[in-house]
């Protein structure tokens, strides 16, 4: 509450500017009531494509701030929606920008980031037997590192698929010849995933 007005802020992940445009439109039809809901959007591998709106605030005092504050944050394929039930009081143009920007930013900081990697695809086949053992082993593996372990599949063997980083690719294949005494081999499927991994 910054003067009577009251500033509710939703972030969400998206995948594209038709997604974050989803979004807002859900947010307005949602606060339908509200005097403004003012948006930002990234979007893009790199964050190379970015939107915002003041939505009837004056120019720049909403949208750009909000937007400045995820490109500061260095986040991309993130939608940010700010409603403004207004209170009344005028806050003048520095006073939105501060309020919109905070109100952003306060969102943020309760938010569970995740960070993209592009991450290397590998595998392991062993035995059923040695199923529990090498599962063990992976899982806390990828603990404390940039890594996701698909579920395992069992079919002929135990089919045991990772994404690693492509550096992690030799220190894991020594460590699990290492436990089965050169018998399992990491094998290096080719392929790349982009995976958000949470934010330590």
């Amino acid at each position: 509450m910054i003067k009577k007005s009251r500033f509710l802020t939703h972030v969400a992940p998206i995948s594209s500017a038709d997604e974050a445009d989803a979004v807002i439109a859900a947010v307005k039809k949602r606060a339908w009531d509200a005097r403004h809901n003012c948006s930002a959007q990234v979007t893009g591998s790199l964050g190379e494509r970015a939107r915002s709106s003041d939505d009837g605030e004056p120019s720049g005092t909403a949208g750009v701030p909000m937007l400045e504050v995820l490109r500061r944050r260095e986040l991309t394929d993130v939608v940010a929606v700010v409603t403004r039930y207004f209170g009344g009081i005028k806050l003048g143009a520095g006073g939105l920008v501060r309020a919109y920007s905070s109100a952003v930013s306060e969102a943020l900081d309760l938010a569970a980031l995740v960070d993209r990697r592009l991450l290397a695809g590998v595998g392991v086949s062993v035995t059923h037997a040695d199923a529990g053992r090498f599962e063990n082993l992976l899982r806390a593996w990828i603990q404390d590192r940039d890594a996701v372990l698909d579920e395992p599949v069992y079919a002929a063997s135990a089919e045991f698929s990772l994404w690693v980083k492509p550096e992690d690719v030799t220190p894991l294949d020594a460590e699990i010849a290492a436990m089965s005494g050169g018998e399992v081999r990491l094998r290096q499927t080719g392929s790349e995933r982009l995976v958000d991994v949470p934010r330590g």
